[in-house]
């Protein structure tokens, strides 16, 4: 399927949502089914929610893909899995475009 967006740290389709480098050493990536998502919440960065999160967790609760450029992305999404106890908080080169996808899809919840 062709994506809706991609960049080199997710790419976006009708269907899933692909994080790149999200498993630690390997960096493999990792698929998600849209369907499998409850909610996607977006976040200014800052020191407690991940801006300094290079890779990995450091709560246990929200896993980070690996992005080197993380303290300089302007949002932070944090996926809450239907099935999964662990988030999936990322960033991405386009924050303004892949907030428009994911609102269109209705996974956005505003707090």
């Amino acid at each position: 399927m062709e994506p809706t967006y991609t960049d080199e740290l997710v790419s976006i389709t009708d269907t899933d949502i692909t994080f790149f480098k999200y498993y630690f050493p390997t960096f493999k990536k990792k698929v998600v089914k849209i369907d499998n998502i409850e909610n996607i919440v977006v976040l200014e960065p800052t020191l407690l929610n991940g801006k300094w999160r290079i890779h990995g967790t450091g709560n246990f609760k929200v896993w980070f893909p690996c992005d080197t450029n993380r303290p300089n992305r302007d949002r932070i999404f944090i996926a809450t899995l239907k099935n999964q106890w662990i988030d999936i908080g990322f960033t991405v080169k386009n924050g303004d475009m892949v907030e428009k996808i994911l609102s269109s899809k209705n996974l956005i919840n505003k707090i």
